[in-house]
């Protein structure tokens, strides 16, 4: 979805490899509907007690039950549409109410900065909520050069002032069956790296 280049950093710890595989399950299945292989292997997940380990859980449920040509129905009623899907996940929409406004422009600015251009081929704005959440992916993996001060600076500029909402709208959207409780993984993921670069500032 990015293009970045690789860092000269060392091995990342298992926390922050933990942290990337969930950034980038999430950025995988909102930037486009999963097929069966992977809905078949998301019925294998297994959750623990913990609030994210039961989302976790409910969307394995969900998986199991779920037929590949309607989740992908769902993902289009939800994210393209006739005109429009009912969400429209771009940073710029929910901050400004519109596509391609200032906080696009700023987010670019910073990619720029880290060494990230939008890969060939894909044309979505990049201030959408799936390529962010890559973005945050391979910092964590360093794939990105980013200590965490980094990470958390710009998680706190694209993602913590909306990603927060979003994924509340996607768990009341009319459509969502199995992206709600995708949306509650993407809502406790948000609160826990936002209370994590909290402490770690």
């Amino acid at each position: 979805m990015t293009d970045s280049q690789p860092t000269r950093g060392s091995a990342i710890t298992a926390v922050d490899a933990a942290r990337s595989e969930q950034y980038r399950f999430l950025a995988r299945l909102l930037m486009s509907a999963p097929d069966q292989a992977l809905l078949d292997a998301i019925a294998q997940l297994e959750g623990d007690q913990t609030a994210l380990g039961q989302a976790f859980a409910a969307l394995a449920a969900a998986a199991a039950n779920a037929d590949a040509a309607v989740v992908e129905r769902e993902y289009f009623e939800l994210f393209v549409g006739v005109g429009r899907g009912e969400l429209l996940p771009y940073a710029s929409f929910y901050l400004t109410g519109f596509l391609n406004e200032r906080p696009l422009a700023v987010l670019r600015a910073d990619l720029a900065q880290i060494g990230v251009a939008r890969a060939e081929g894909r044309f979505e704005p990049e201030d959408h909520i799936a390529l962010l959440l890559e973005v945050m992916a391979d910092m964590a993996a360093g794939q990105i050069e980013s200590d965490v001060a980094g990470q958390g600076a710009f998680f706190a500029r694209h993602i913590a002032p909306w990603a927060g909402q979003f994924f509340d709208d996607l768990a009341v959207a009319p459509s969502a069956r199995f992206y709600r409780p995708l949306a509650e993984i993407g809502r406790l993921l948000t609160d826990i790296e936002s209370r994590a670069f909290t402490l770690a500032a």
